[in-house]
This record gives structure tokens, C-alpha cells and sequence, in this order.
């Protein structure tokens, strides 16, 4: 009887502890934040792939996975520590994951996670107690290298610690995954890449690994690996944060892309700016691929996912072979039909959504890619790159000039006859439409600003006019067509000029959201379309 007495009071006990559990369970505040964010599958026909080629992917994820790490490191620093309070909800990891830190790369960096403060300008690649009179003062060549950090040493002095010394266990292991895959490799361009890429890694020294990269034209498979972009240091834009993308080449595609390359000579010749400032050539083949993305890690994965790159981002590899411009459709298409259509139809005039379509939306972000080509890479004084000379305000004219010239070389091709049967009115609206799907992340970013300036100068010389009754949008076709090329010829000059002073009070006074537009955005935000995409990624998904 005391057996059964002691059962019976067991299971009402188990049972309470149940219910309470159920009673105390609360939904996580940051669900809704998490929920802004479609998921998507990161997959492809592996079926082109020969055997070697699915042999060598769970390789590539691997060091893939180790770039992903090192982000954090170059982001924010202690992943596990961030995590560690958080354990137990699971939307809240999933956020500080999407984000690599507590802030919200979508909402102008601000911090989503009390007590943390704003996020350091320079990311984790300086010292944040550093004070810019203390850098100009570092005698170190090596400061603005874009594969080194900057800490201080035990007397509190400001030291460049390379890359491969920041990270040793992590490049080393990187540096042997990639030596295995180079040689499952069958294609010989990918097979000497990933061998230079692996030495690259072990001594920060990427221009040869970066000219194999641009030498391939066979493979299948590829892989964006290193440090690549500098986005991340919104204090000096010069270090470089550390990705990993693999892709495959969508042949058909590309096909359809290649026969624009020739005319690249042509449109830099034809740009809208004094001789002196179209002097560089432009590369007449650069490779223009379509790809399918199977999966994302580090930078490129940190709040919105990239959709198409340019790369690479030497100057030296520009002169040399120029640059290759990779169209990731998959995450484009996904992009377009999750966030662009629905948008549209809540800020664009009802009589115009018909120019809304996804060939136009890849056609201007293909010509972004191929306008980073254009234009001018080093000062008309020769003596510095556009880069350096420009710093921190680099990349938002840098990306301004890309759409808007983006835009120059559609109109451009269709004047030609190039592009065929092509109404002009399908890109224009299409870019718009873009626009808000983009500064809906707010204008912290180069991106951001950029769409900031160009939305400023276009509702000033009223190529695009505000329904302050139905909140609608019109585009004007011909007002449009001439301020592409006034913004364009800005730009430009700009960039030639290493125009440093103009630079700054054009992304201080047009790099902003102002308040009528954030109405719009607001509006948009609370008709629950998702702000980007996050992916279901790895080798189940790609059944390998």
C-alpha cells in the first residue's frame, strides 16, 4: 500500500512539474525579430557534379565552417560567451547568429541585447579604446593591409598582428582542408586555385591565389574563401573580413551572359564624365557566370546575404585580368519573389507594377557587378587608389557608382540594340522597387548609404515623385534616364579625384533615411514581409 501511496505521489509530482513547466514557458521576445528572416534551401542539381566534384564539397564546408569562425573573431570576438545566456532560446541564437553579435546589422547596427553599447566602427579588428591620433601615429606600414588586425602589446603600444599570427590553429587546418580538395580537384584552373589559396592563407599573400582565381573558366565548382570584403571596418574600411561561399556554375545561364563582355570597352569609353576619367580600359572578358549557391559562411552570410559578387577587390588583379563578376541566382530569385513583388505592390503606382520582373531585377544586379569594372581605380594623380584615397567613404560611392552605372550600361545596350526588345521602364521600376527592399536594412551600411544617396537624388530632380494620398510611387521615364547620368558623372569624379571632403558631406547630408521615406518603410514593416533570407544549408540538404 505504501508502494502504491509513494507511486501515485510520484506521478502527481512529475505531473505538476509538467504543468508548471508549460505554465512558466513564455514565447521569446526575439521570435518576431528571428521571424523576419524567410528561410530558404540552399540547394542544386548535384547530378552535374562528377563524383570527385560531391567528394571534394564536405571539404569546402569544412573550411568554409573555419572562415565562419574567424568572422566571428573579426566581428565581435567571444562567440560562445555571447551565446552562453541564451542557451535555452533557441530564436534568440538564431538572431545573434544571423547578425554575428547582439547588433541588428537590418536596423542600423543598433544593439538588440541590453547593456552591450553600441558597436565599435572598427568591428573587433582595433583596440575600441584606439583613437584615430593614436593609429595615424603607428609608424607600421602594415596598418592598413586589409589581412591584419590591430591590438596592443603589454605596455599598451598598438601592434599589426598579420592574419595567419591572429589565427594560427584555424589557418592551419584551413590551409590542409584546402590542399586535400585541390587534389580531388579534375579541372587544372580550380586545382592550382585552392593550392595557392591554401599557401595564402598560411602568409596573407593573395594576389597569386586571386590571379589562379581569375584564370578559371571550366569548372563546375567553385569557392570564394579568405578574407575578402572590407566592409565590416566602418572605421578605416581597410581590413578585410573572412568568408566562405561555394557555388556552382549554372551553364546555361551563363551562356546567355557571356556576350555582354565585349562591350565593356565600349561603355567605359561611352561614360558620362571628361576623357580624363575613363582613361583606364576596361577587361573586354571578364568571366560573367550565373551559379547557384550551396552554402554561405562568414561575411557573406551576416544579416543580408549577398545575391551577386565582384571580385576580386585587388587593384593590381584589376590592372592585370580585370574582374569576375558571379550572378548567385538562387538567392536572387529567392530575394525577388519573398521581398521585392510584395513590396512593390505596396509603394509602387498600381499602373506601373507591370515592369516589375525578375529579368529585370538580375539584369541591374548583373550590370552593379560589371559597373565596379568601370570607371576609374587610381586617383588622376596616380599616385594613390581610389580605395585609400577615399577611406571609410569608399565603399558607399564605390556601390553608388555600381547601381548607377548599372543602370547607365542597361540603357546603354538597349540603345545599342543588344539588348533586345527591351523596355527600359522594367529596370527603372524594377530598381526602385529594389530600393526600398534595401534600405529597409537601414543606411549603416556602404549599401545602405548608397541607396540613400541615389533615392535622394532621384526624388530631388523628380525622377521619381510621392502620392502623399495613396503613398504610391511614379517613375519618370526621361527625367530617370538624364539623372542616371548627372549621378553617374558625380560619382566618377568623385573617385578620380580621390575627392575625400565631397565624399563625406554627400554621404553625411544623402546617406540617410529621411523621415517621409520612413514612413514608407514602416509601413512596409508592418505588413510582415520578410526583411532578407536565411538558409537551410549543408550536405543533407544537397542529399550528398
Amino acid at each position: 500500500m505504501r508502494k502504491l501511496f509513494l507511486f501515485l505521489s510520484l506521478g502527481i509530482f512529475l505531473f505538476s512539474c509538467k504543468e508548471a513547466k508549460k505554465e512558466t514557458k513564455q514565447p521569446s521576445p526575439y521570435q518576431p525579430l528571428a521571424d523576419q528572416y524567410a528561410e530558404f534551401t540552399l540547394t542544386t542539381d548535384v547530378s552535374k557534379l562528377t563524383e570527385n566534384e560531391k567528394k571534394m564539397i564536405p571539404i569546402l564546408i569544412e573550411v568554409a565552417d573555419i572562415m565562419e569562425n574567424i568572422f566571428w573573431q573579426n566581428a565581435y570576438g567571444d562567440k560562445a560567451a555571447l551565446m552562453k545566456p541564451f542557451a535555452q532560446d533557441s530564436a534568440a541564437l538564431k538572431y545573434l547568429s544571423i547578425n554575428y553579435g547582439p547588433w541588428d546589422r537590418l536596423n542600423a547596427n543598433k544593439p538588440f541585447i541590453d547593456g552591450v553599447g553600441a558597436k565599435p566602427l572598427g568591428a573587433n579588428f582595433y583596440p575600441t579604446d584606439m583613437t584615430r591620433e593614436e593609429f595615424d601615429a603607428l609608424k607600421d606600414p602594415r596598418k592598413t593591409d586589409w589581412y591584419s588586425i590591430i591590438r596592443r602589446d603589454d605596455k599598451g603600444n598598438l601592434v599589426v598582428i598579420p592574419f595567419h599570427e591572429a589565427y594560427p590553429r584555424e589557418v592551419a587546418k584551413a590551409s590542409e582542408l584546402l590542399k586535400q580538395a585541390s587534389e580531388l580537384a579534375e579541372d587544372p584552373g580550380l586545382k592550382k586555385y585552392l593550392s595557392l589559396r591554401a599557401q595564402a592563407l598560411l602568409d596573407d599573400d593573395y594576389l597569386a591565389s586571386d590571379l589562379a582565381w581569375m584564370d578559371m573558366q571550366d569548372n563546375t565548382l567553385d569557392f570564394v574563401v579568405g578574407p575578402i570584403e572590407t566592409y565590416e571596418d566602418q572605421l578605416y574600411g581597410y581590413k578585410a573580413s573572412h568568408s566562405g561561399q561555394i557555388l556552382v556554375k549554372d551553364k546555361e545561364w551563363s551562356k546567355r551572359l557571356s556576350e555582354y563582355a565585349q562591350y565593356l570597352p565600349k561603355l567605359q569609353e561611352n561614360l558620362p564624365v571628361p576623357a580624363k576619367y575613363k582613361k583606364e580600359k576596361a577587361n573586354a572578358n571578364p568571366d560573367m557566370n550565373a551559379y547557384d549557391v550551396i552554402y554561405y559562411a562568414g561575411d557573406c552570410n551576416a544579416g543580408s546575404k549577398n545575391i551577386a559578387i565582384n571580385l576580386p577587390n585587388d587593384p593590381r588583379v584589376h590592372a592585370a585580368k580585370g574582374s569576375r563578376k558571379l550572378q548567385l541566382k538562387n538567392s536572387m530569385q529567392a530575394k525577388f519573389e519573398k521581398m521585392v513583388v510584395p513590396i512593390s505592390k505596396l509603394v509602387i503606382n498600381p499602373e506601373q507594377q507591370k515592369h516589375i520582373n525578375f529579368d529585370a531585377f538580375f539584369e541591374n544586379v548583373m550590370f552593379h557587378e560589371v559597373a565596379h569594372g568601370l570607371g576609374i581605380k587610381y586617383t588622376l594623380n596616380g599616385k594613390q587608389d581610389v580605395r585609400s584615397a577615399l577611406q571609410n567613404y569608399y565603399t558607399s560611392i564605390e556601390e553608388g557608382k555600381a547601381d548607377i552605372l548599372g543602370l547607365f550600361c542597361v540603357t546603354k545596350l538597349a540603345e545599342w540594340g543588344v539588348l533586345e526588345n527591351k523596355d527600359l521602364m522594367d529596370n527603372y521600376v524594377t530598381f526602385i522597387a529594389g530600393i526600398f527592399r534595401s534600405v529597409r536594412f537601414g543606411a549603416a551600411s556602404a549599401h545602405g548609404k548608397a541607396n540613400m544617396m541615389q533615392f535622394a537624388h532621384f526624388m530631388e530632380s523628380g525622377a521619381i515623385t510621392k502620392d502623399e494620398t495613396t503613398g504610391y510611387y511614379t517613375i519618370d521615364f526621361e527625367k530617370m534616364k538624364k539623372d542616371i547620368e548627372v549621378i553617374a558623372g558625380e560619382y566618377i569624379t568623385i573617385e578620380g579625384n580621390g575627392d575625400i571632403a565631397t565624399a563625406t558631406k554627400l554621404v553625411a547630408e544623402k546617406g540617410v533615411v529621411p523621415p517621409t521615406l520612413q514612413k514608407d518603410l514602416d509601413r512596409i514593416a508592418g505588413a510582415g514581409i520578410p526583411k532578407d533570407i536565411f538558409f537551410k544549408q549543408g550536405t543533407k540538404v544537397l542529399g550528398l
